[in-house]
């Protein structure tokens, strides 16, 4: 009996160092600690998720245009506002001293246009005069001559006579022909005369126009109507030129703007599609409306619009969690994402054998990924069960045992 059982442990015990020193690297580990999932089929969407926040879908800045002190606040911020409803006043010494300064020059300006009006209508008048003058000495000079010239040629009269009748004549022709080029060029004269004072005094009302917009600016009003933020002004306060005074937020819509990690800044552009679902399991539908190219600590921002319904009860500041699709839905094998890939790269997993007891590993290629799961193109099928867990301590065992 003793021979025959140590025959038989030696033959286990051969047959175990066999069995240990041949074939693939073997684990024991405990199922507890793993995850074991699933291989399924089902609809599949590459997407991100980020974080947006609720920005109206106008904002207007309102600025000092010329600086100065705040007299008097006519709102307070939030306020709900009306186009052309005062905000605050600011006053500007300078500037009203200027605007006096200019209506004065306007006025001075016109009274001196009028001056120069009226002296030259009078000369004008007086060489109009002087013309008619000229045209009836002509006249009478033309018809001594023609009396004269007949008469000459009867034998009436002498030459001497007859010659003083044609000098005079042409005297007066000569004065006529002069005295009309002289009135021909005033009159030109003072037309140019009177549309360059127009001119002057049209470019002097735009310019006082101007200034009378600036001192009425020193009143900011609503542009639009809106909901009145930021109001960074008090009474006493000075304000330089440029500065920041309040913002209005236009109340005709909203978008979100969010911050997309520099990974993905060549795969985002207008008319990418996104989501987001409320708390009630309500789902909307955004669409990228703008992408900034200025990348600041590793992420770029992006506008999104809702298209169709927005969600009730949204407020301006307000974080959203959305999904940043870039890919439609479409039926595929899904992976459950887990620590696997950290060893794995996503080149390999671990399957389970059908009775469960062990795991080997597979070959696997994996194509896109969403935030759950990878999108499988080979190495397993749909009802096939893997580890997903982190492989960290299980070296280069090629079998799990599982516990």
């Amino acid at each position: 009996m003793l021979t025959i059982g140590g025959i038989a442990a030696l033959v286990l015990l051969i047959g175990f160092v066999i069995y240990t020193a041949g074939g693939k690297s073997k684990l024991d580990v405990d199922t507890e600690r793993l995850t074991i999932s699933e291989i399924k089929r089902g609809p599949f969407q590459e997407f991100i998720p980020i974080n947006g926040a609720v920005m109206p879908l106008t904002t207007i800045y309102l600025d000092a245009a010329d600086g100065g002190r705040v007299e008097e606040k006519y709102v307070e911020d939030g306020a709900i506002l009306k186009k052309g409803d005062p905000i605050l006043r600011l006053s500007n010494t300078d500037l009203e001293l200027n605007l006096a300064t200019q209506e004065t020059a306007v006025y001075g300006q016109q009274i001196q246009m009028q001056i120069s009006h009226n002296a030259a209508q009078q000369n004008t008048i007086s060489k109009l005069q002087n013309m008619a003058d000229v045209e009836n000495a002509f006249k009478d000079a033309e018809r001594v001559y023609k009396l004269d010239k007949d008469l000459y040629a009867q034998k009436a009269i002498g030459l001497q006579e007859y010659q003083i009748a044609k000098n005079t004549y042409d005297y007066q022709s000569q004065k006529r022909r002069l005295t009309r080029q002289i009135l021909v060029q005033d009159t030109a004269l003072v037309r140019q005369q009177e549309s360059q004072a127009k001119e002057q005094i049209a470019q002097m009302k735009s310019a006082l126009e101007m200034m009378r917009k600036k001192v009425s600016g020193l009143t900011v009003t609503a542009p639009r109507d809106g909901q009145l933020t930021s109001l960074e002004a008090e009474v006493g306060q000075s304000k330089n030129k440029g500065e920041h005074l309040a913002q209005l937020d236009v109340l005709s819509g909203f978008k979100v703007q969010a911050q997309v990690e520099e990974h993905y800044i060549s795969r985002v552009v207008p008319g990418l599609t996104a989501y987001y679902t409320d708390n009630d399991n309500n789902n909307f539908k955004l669409t990228v409306k703008k992408v900034y190219t200025q990348v600041l600590n590793g992420q770029f921002n992006v506008d999104l619009l809702f298209i169709g319904g927005v969600p009730k009860g949204i407020r301006k500041g307000q974080t959203l969690q959305i999904r940043l699709a870039f890919s439609d839905e479409a039926p595929a094998l899904l992976l459950p994402k887990g620590g696997f890939f950290q060893q794995t790269g996503g080149n390999w997993i671990f399957k389970l054998a059908k009775d469960g007891k062990t795991a080997y590993r597979v070959n696997i290629q994996i194509n896109r990924q969403s935030p759950d799961y990878y999108e499988l193109t080979n190495g397993l099928e749909p009802g096939d069960k893997v580890i997903t867990s982190s492989y960290e301590t299980y070296g280069d065992n090629q079998v799990l045992i599982l516990k």
